[in-house]
Parts: structure tokens; C-alpha cells; sequence
């Protein structure tokens, strides 16, 4: 199989063109504790696999085929979990590498004070080349952070983030939200070489000028409306009328943000679904005038590309 085509799921890699329908961005488990006090000792990986399971198989049924979960080291992730729920909802799912700045560094390893963007990287390739924490569990994406005004530990992370990309073409997905954090990165790693249709502009539904999602767009990059919710329907659907009539669906990501177990609350809180884009959003795009072409392109051939393991240089 051609390094191009390649998608890499916990379960290893596959072509890209067999991942289907494909949300984005989900979470299937999370821990807020902090990066100083994370751990596997804080849950019952068997509970969280019993509470989690029925939730996948739901949206396996509804069409999904599958699911990017986007929860970085020391903030829950957790490969072999992963790996059992995508073997019994028969959901492919990608974990990533990476680390996660925003949030004034609270999920943010000590030592990430003290590390060059080049460290870092090695850290997150190691992860590539060799698998995570000592399994054969490989990373599919490259997941970090950034406040709206990022720091320089956040904009080190995006350094590490592009040069672990060149080395291994795993897609960057930022946490992000406003337009100016997403330029800011956006044209840093136009600097360090690396081509915008290898970033991922996280939560941009949070920006309210729709022009800056027409200009990321428009410079290759991702633009991922990923809050979709049964309340929030109709704001997902104007912004995808909108890229759709400036030419720019197909740079478009479309997700919930949905999940997840949350360690330390009892029974992990309370899960959102990952089913409101079926039962939801896509009859509203229907309404509003996609065809099912479109509806295509956003759900199923955007995250195909977005997520294929290439290397995208400027």
C-alpha cells in the first residue's frame, strides 16, 4: 500500500478509501485532573468499556464508519481501550500523538518547559515509529493545543507539530477556535515549509467573521465545524451553506465533539451521543439544498483526504 493512501487506525492501516463515513472529532474518554496527576490508576478501563460500547455500536448502526478520537496524552488517552472498542463496535478509530497547550498548559507535561520544538518531536515520531507507551498501537494524526493568544510553549508545540509532520505526514489538528489563532498558525508553518492542507483548524465554529473561514480555506487548510448538537443544528448548517456557496466544501470537517467518560465524575457523567449529525444535521443540509454529493464530500471524501499519512510541504 502507497504511503498516500494510507490511513493509520488503531487496529493499523488501511486504505483511506475504506473509511466511510467519518466524524472527525469525538472523544471517547477524558481526565481534567492535570498533566502532574493523570493516570490509569484513576479508572476502571473495563467500566469505561462497558459504558462506552453501546454509544459506538448507535452510531456504527446509524451509518458511521469511522471515528477520530481526539483526546491527547495526559488528558485520557488510552490506545488499548480504543483498540477493544474499535474491535467490538467494528468502528475503525484513530488515536493521535501530541500534546495540549491551550488551557494555560494544565494537560502540559513539566518537562515540555525545558524541551526544544526538535525534542518534543522526537517524542511524538518515536510514537510513530515504534508505537505508543510500548504497544504496536501507532498514532493516525497529530493532536495539539493553542489558547487564542498563543504562548510560545503553544507555538513550540506547533513547531514540534510540523516537523514530526514532515518526517512522518501524520495530519496536524489544532485545538484553535478564533480566526487569529489559526492565521497565526497557519502562516508559521507556511515558514517551517509544511503545506496548510496538513493542518486541521479545530473548533472553528467559534469564529464569527466567515470570511476567515473562506481565507483558511482558500490556503488549503481544514476548517472543522465540530460543535454540532441538537441545539446548534441550525448554526452548523448556515456555516456550511456559506463555504459551500465561496467554493470551499471541500475543504470543509464536519463533527460533535461529542462523548465522552469523564474520569473522576461517577458513572463518567453524562455522554453526549454521536448520532445528531445523522438524525439531525444531514436531513437539515437536505433541506437547505445539498445534494448527496455534498453531503458526501463533507462527511466521507473530506476526512478521507484530511486524514491520509502524506507529506504536504509548502
Amino acid at each position: 500500500m502507497r504511503q498516500s493512501q494510507q490511513v493509520i487506525t488503531v487496529t493499523g492501516a488501511v486504505s483511506a478509501t475504506r473509511l466511510g463515513i467519518a466524524l472527525p472529532h469525538e472523544h471517547v474518554m477524558v481526565d481534567f485532573i492535570g498533566a502532574d496527576r493523570v493516570s490509569r490508576s484513576r479508572y476502571d478501563a473495563d467500566e469505561v468499556y462497558r459504558a462506552v460500547l453501546p454509544y459506538l455500536q448507535k452510531v456504527r448502526q446509524a451509518g458511521c464508519r469511522t471515528l477520530m478520537e481526539c483526546t491527547p496524552a495526559y488528558l485520557g488517552r488510552d490506545p488499548q481501550l480504543l483498540q477493544r472498542l474499535s474491535r467490538a463496535s467494528g468502528l475503525y478509530i484513530l488515536t493521535n500523538t501530541g500534546w495540549y497547550g491551550a488551557a494555560s498548559d494544565k494537560y502540559l507535561p513539566a518537562k515540555v518547559h525545558t524541551l526544544t520544538a526538535e525534542q518534543i518531536a522526537a517524542e511524538w515520531i518515536g510514537e510513530f515509529e515504534k508505537g505508543i507507551e510500548g504497544t504496536s498501537i501507532r498514532p493516525g494524526f497529530i493532536k495539539i493545543g493553542v489558547d487564542p493568544e498563543p504562548s510560545p510553549v503553544d507555538m513550540r508545540l506547533l513547531e514540534a507539530a510540523a516537523i514530526t509532520h514532515r518526517k512522518t505526514g501524520l495530519t496536524v489538528a489544532s485545538h484553535t477556535g478564533v480566526g487569529s489563532a489559526a492565521r497565526k498558525q497557519i502562516e508559521r508553518l507556511k515558514e517551517m515549509g509544511v503545506n496548510p492542507s496538513a493542518f486541521i483548524w479545530v473548533h472553528a465554529q467559534v469564529e464569527t467573521d466567515p470570511q476567515m473561514h473562506v481565507w483558511a480555506a482558500q490556503q488549503g487548510a481544514w476548517v472543522e465545524f465540530d460543535g454540532v448538537s441538537p441545539q446548534t443544528v441550525d448554526q452548523h448548517v448556515q456555516l456550511l451553506v456559506h463555504m459551500k456557496r465561496q467554493g470551499q466544501l471541500h475543504r470543509v470537517l464536519v463533527s460533535h465533539d461529542a462523548g465522552w467518560y469523564n474520569v473522576g465524575e461517577p458513572g463518567g457523567g453524562t455522554f453526549r451521543e454521536y448520532t445528531t449529525l445523522f438524525s439531525q444535521m444531514l436531513p437539515a443540509l437536505r433541506k437547505a439544498g445539498f445534494t448527496d454529493g455534498d453531503t458526501q464530500q463533507v462527511t466521507a471524501t473530506n476526512p478521507q483526504r484530511a486524514f491520509t499519512v502524506q507529506v504536504r510541504l509548502a
